[in-house]
């Protein structure tokens, strides 16, 4: 019995919706969303809790954007969306150990601690986990040369599942992988990145029906360009160049 009451209730709260306007939203994809910012907030201050927060997010987002086997009220599959959380989630684990490293190793430099750094505006030099840099020219052409093919096969693969505007979506997953890998290393580029699936992410959610995720775009839109602003003066503070 206590199983299926726990079924029940995993069931009400996967299932919760809040009508607005007229439309019912999922309360998990607001939840998701929500939590997706976060990591967002955590990643412009570069601390390693951004990664964890956002594989929450990714989990609960995953169920939303595969509407048709979830059955949410949209009913569209957007395999982009939904495997962009996928790559998000392995991608994060990746990010997650690489700057927890950076992080540990940098602690064990205290010349290079400068407690007068605020974690309000600028994170304190024992809690940054990365130091931001451009990318290199060689590593600008292989991020261009992915993001075509990869717009051109992922286009072709959703198509053929049935993925619900499929090129959009595709350039939707593909900048996204991009973006997040950057982040991971610590390439000023990602932001400009993101700034590019927010623009082509806000007309295919609003055609969905995906309002909330929609919001979160346009709300994205604007905090990616105060995270490129924040990224470039630390890196001209620290004279970081290019790196490969």
């Amino acid at each position: 019995m206590v199983g299926v009451e726990s079924e029940g209730i995993f069931s009400t709260l996967l299932n919760a919706t809040l009508i607005i306007g007229g439309y019912p939203i999922l309360w998990r994809e607001i939840v998701g969303n929500a939590f997706g910012l976060a990591s967002a907030v955590g990643g412009m201050k570069r601390v390693v809790w951004a990664w964890p927060v956002g594989i929450v997010g990714n989990m609960l987002l995953f169920t939303v954007f595969m509407g048709g086997l979830f059955h949410t009220p949209q009913d569209l599959d957007l395999y982009g969306q939904a495997g962009r959380q996928v790559m998000f989630l392995i991608v994060s684990l990746y990010g997650w150990y690489k700057w927890n490293r950076a992080r540990t190793a940098g602690m064990r430099e205290p010349d290079n601690t400068d407690p007068s750094r605020s974690i309000v505006s600028e994170p304190a030099a024992d809690s940054a986990a990365v130091q931001p840099s451009w990318a290199s020219a060689k590593a600008r052409l292989g991020m261009l040369a992915f993001a075509i093919a990869g717009t051109v096969v992922f286009a072709l693969i959703f198509d053929a599942l049935g993925s619900w505007g499929p090129w959009a979506d595709a350039w939707i997953f593909t900048g996204s992988i991009l973006a997040t890998f950057g982040m991971a290393r610590g390439w000023t580029e990602f932001w400009l990145i993101w700034i590019g699936v927010d623009i082509v992410g806000v007309p295919l959610l609003l055609t969905a029906g995906y309002y909330p995720s929609a919001a979160l775009y346009l709300i994205y839109g604007a905090f990616v360009m105060w995270g490129f602003i924040v990224w470039l003066r630390v890196q001209r503070r620290e004279g970081n160049t290019a790196t490969s």
